[in-house]
């Protein structure tokens, strides 16, 4: 049988790279694909047209596809061209990958995982466009699970906290912003994104085979308080 083979859109960074290796340790085939790509990976800019779709299109198997692509733009989403661009990237951009790869998870009986953030449930004063895509993420995740669930295609997400990646650098380094996280969060430290990714391949994997349209928590108990 031939290995089960996995794309993960944003595998080049932060939570999305931790998944790519995460992965390829537990046997998958892995494609990794977006921004900065070094030997191994696959350049992506989901701003280009149709690049996306080109990459999807041109695997012969998909089992898994993971949906971590996603920017922030602090103190600026305000901005209507701002909350679009990261609307565009972080929402549209696991639709787009998500109806791109139907096909090849429906021959496989594969599953998606996309990445929704804790900030899916309440909102970010300074990031709302944030905010929007990653709610949004949750409700097409859910919406996935039911329109697909006949063709055999599990959709699940992540919901994750604080987790010490580049997108959380600034905050890290601000004594008086970390504090305010970690005194609020009951595990009291930042999560890792290799926390995330095992999150991510336990959804990926054969033991979450009766799961679909659920979003896990990997915030350390944040949302619990």
């Amino acid at each position: 049988m031939p290995a089960r083979t996995a794309l993960v859109v944003g595998g080049t960074s932060g939570i999305g790279a931790a998944t790519v290796r995460r992965l390829s340790a537990d046997g998958l085939q892995v494609v990794a694909a977006g921004l900065g790509a070094g030997p191994s990976e696959v350049d992506l800019d989901l701003r280009e047209p149709s690049a996306l779709e080109q990459l999807i299109g041109s695997l012969d198997r998909l089992d898994v596809l993971v949906n971590a692509a996603g920017i922030i733009r602090r103190g600026d989403e305000h901005q209507p061209e701002v909350f679009r661009e990261v609307l565009e990237i972080n929402l549209t951009g696991a639709l787009r990958a998500s109806e791109a790869a139907h096909d090849l998870l429906a021959a496989s009986r594969g599953c998606i995982v996309n990445v929704a953030s804790m900030l899916s449930y309440f909102g970010g004063p300074l990031v709302p466009a944030y905010s929007a895509s990653k709610g949004g993420i949750v409700q097409l995740t859910k919406s996935l699970a039911v329109a697909w669930a006949a063709d055999g295609i599990r959709v699940n997400a992540v919901a994750p906290g604080w987790i010490a990646t580049d997108l959380t650098a600034a905050l890290q380094a601000d004594p008086a912003a970390a504090d305010r996280i970690l005194s609020r969060t009951p595990m009291a430290r930042w999560g890792k994104a290799e926390e995330v990714a095992g999150a991510i391949a336990f959804l990926a994997g054969p033991d979450a085979g009766f799961v679909t349209g659920a979003v896990l928590p990997v915030d350390g108990g944040y949302q619990s308080m």
